[in-house]
Parts: C-alpha cells; structure tokens; sequence
C-alpha cells in the first residue's frame, strides 16, 4: 500500500470533521461527585478480590488437594508414612511452640467440685502456665483411662460438669465420663471471642497461633498427669465442644497420646463455613470471629483432609441439625468422604456419625459409649 493510498482513509474521516485517536480511559467524575464515584470504584475492587480468593478457597480446593496428598491405603503402616509430609505442613500452619515446664506440677482441692474429689493442677511454664481440672473416679480400681474433656468458646473447665450449664450444651459429660470409670482431664483454655481475636492478632505476629499455644500447653500438662500412677497412659481419649471440638480435630493430628476423639459441633464442610455465606448456616467470614482464621488452613486440610491425620484412631463426629454453624447436609456430605479413608484401611467402624434433631450441645450416651468400646474394650 502506497503512502497516497493510506493518507486517504484520513482524508476522509478530516473532511467528516472527524480525527484518529486511542479509545480514552475513564476520567473520572467531576471533582463534587467523587465520593461515591470512588466507593463504588473500591466496592467493585473488594468484589472482585473476594470472589477470586473464593474461587481459589472453595471451587478450587478439590484440584489443590490431590496435588497435596499422596495416601497409600495399602496398609495401615503405609497410610501413615504416606500422610507424614501434609502431618509436617499441619504443625507448620498451627507452629506450636517449644514450652517447657520451669517448675513441678501443683496439686489443690477444687472446691466446686469437691464432691468429685476434683484437684485444679498448675504446671510452670516459663512465663506461661498450663491450667487443669483433674477428677479421678473413687472407685477406680487399678490404672484407669483418661478423657481430655475440652470446654468451648464461651465456656471453662467446671462446665464440662454442669455447673453454671445455663444452656445445658454441655449435660454435664465430664461428670458422666467419671461416672463410667474415666478419669477427666479438663484444661482451661481462653474464653470469648474477643479474648481470642486480641491474643491471636499478637499470635500472628510471633508465627504462631493461640491452638498452637494450646496444644503445647496441653501436651506439657499430659506429661505431667500420665505420670501419675491411677491413670493408664495408653488409654487416652479426647472429647471437645465446639472450639473444644475444633482443639480435638486440630491436635489429635499432632499427639498421638490420644488414641480416640470425640468431636462435638464443630465438623463442618470447612470451605463452606470459612468463606461461603449462606442463611442456611452462619459463616465466619460475616462473624468478628477472627481468632477462627489460620494461615494456609484451607490450603490443603478441609476437615476431610484434617481426619486423614488422625485416622485410623477412632473418632465420633456429633452434629445436631437445629445447630446454626453448619447445614447439616452439608457435614454428612463431608463426613461420607472423610469415612473413605477409613473404609480403604478396612476400618470403617472407627469413624462414625451422631445426627440428632438437637442444637449446639453434647451428645452424651453416645459419646460415653463410643469411648468404652474404644478405650474400655466394652
């Protein structure tokens, strides 16, 4: 093409009275009618994060994961090899710390509970301390098992055991647990949400976590205890409540003292309850929960995943389907595929379900029943 035959296209448009440019980007509002010109401009931008962060977290979870896990089911020596690399990257998201006792462990009646001949137990720990309430049954006879009976988010050990239950979540299982020949461990650890959002906001900023801080705390404490000569040490068991529930799925992963667990209305379908509002269910991310929020949790370990870590120990999932955390639908459907891993190792009665027309509360018989068989042999 000739320079005379490209001057006439432009020619043209001149005559039209028209000029060639570049397409203009936006130029924004006029100087009075830039408020909401730019909170639009930010809402649209928080969209468009989200959405793709959900993306990533939830439609995109399943594709990460199998890139993740490596599981052999071919035996159960194998299985556990296989999943030690995700056991190493899990210690790495909760990154307990190294505490260790400064001092003996301290003994004293607990008055509450004096009718249960109840000991609170304090055990130094540098600048820290690990607190407990320790019930041994009266009548035990000979070593016994114990069951780390863990309180939730708004809750403290003697609840465990009925007092001050106002809600009655809690049907006094600590006390049943003693009453079937269990010795109860059950450690404070810190109440409200607000306590927690504050404490783990510095957590943060230490590489750590406040369940990291926890677990270290408990596994210091069950050193001491499993010393002492009315309890078997190769029968422990735990059983949490709500954030008790989430302390038993997080560290039974990482202690393997504890032979069977109990999880009592926190198993979720963890994408879901993390990132995915729904009025079916409350989700976190529309709660000022922010204690609940872990680094790179969801990266590789929904709950499904997080009970591959502690299979094949036993474990009991208790969910009600009036309780508002979960749509309970969707914590059968996570359940199901959590009960492969079992099934594959030819152990599928080790992982069961308790689905009741309750709320947020303790399933008791169940419980206590499940742990007999497991750690009682009956």
């Amino acid at each position: 093409m000739t320079e005379t035959q490209l001057l006439i296209p432009i020619l043209v448009l001149s005559a039209l009275g028209l000029t060639l440019r570049a397409a203009e980007p936006d130029q924004g509002p006029p100087a009075e009618r830039l408020k909401p010109y730019e909170e639009a401009r930010t809402n649209a931008y928080a969209k468009e994060l989200e959405d793709h962060l959900e993306d990533w977290l939830v439609q995109q979870y399943a594709q990460r994961a199998d890139k993740a896990w490596h599981r052999d089911y071919s035996s159960v020596e194998a299985f556990l090899t296989s999943v030690e690399p995700n056991r190493k990257r899990w210690r790495a998201i909760l990154n307990p710390p190294d505490l260790r006792p400064t001092g003996p462990l301290q003994r004293r009646p607990h008055r509450p509970l004096a009718d249960l001949a109840g000991q609170w137990l304090t055990l130094p720990l540098g600048p820290l301390k690990a607190e407990a309430l320790l019930v041994v049954p009266a009548s035990a006879k000979g070593p016994v098992p114990l069951i780390i009976a863990q309180h939730g988010i708004g809750s403290w050990p003697e609840r465990t055991f009925g007092l001050q239950d106002d809600g009655d979540a809690y049907h006094s299982y600590a006390r049943a647990l003693v009453d079937a020949g269990f010795a109860v461990l059950a450690p404070m650890n810190l109440r409200s949400a607000e306590r927690r959002n504050r404490i783990e906001r510095l957590c943060r900023l230490a590489d750590t976590t406040l369940p990291g801080i926890e677990l270290a705390r408990l596994q210091r404490m069950l050193d001491a205890v499993l010393s002492d000569e009315r309890i078997d040490g190769d029968r422990v068991g735990m059983w949490g409540v709500s954030l008790g529930g989430l302390a038993t799925m997080f560290w039974m992963p990482l202690e393997p003292r504890i032979k069977a667990g109990v999880v009592c209305a926190w198993f979720n379908h963890r994408r879901n309850k993390m990132a995915v509002s729904d009025k079916r269910y409350s989700c976190f991310l529309d709660t000022a929960e922010e204690h609940a929020f872990f680094r790179g949790w969801l990266t590789e370990f929904t709950d499904h995943d997080v009970i591959s870590l502690i299979c094949p120990r036993p474990v009991q999932v208790q969910t009600g389907k009036q309780d508002r955390i979960a749509h309970w639908p969707q914590v059968v459907e996570e359940f199901e595929i959590a009960k492969q891993h079992y099934a594959k190792l030819g152990l599928a009665e080790r992982f069961e379900i308790d689905l009741r027309d309750g709320g947020h509360e303790a399933h008791v018989e169940p419980g206590v029943r499940f742990l007999k068989r497991w750690l009682m042999g009956q």
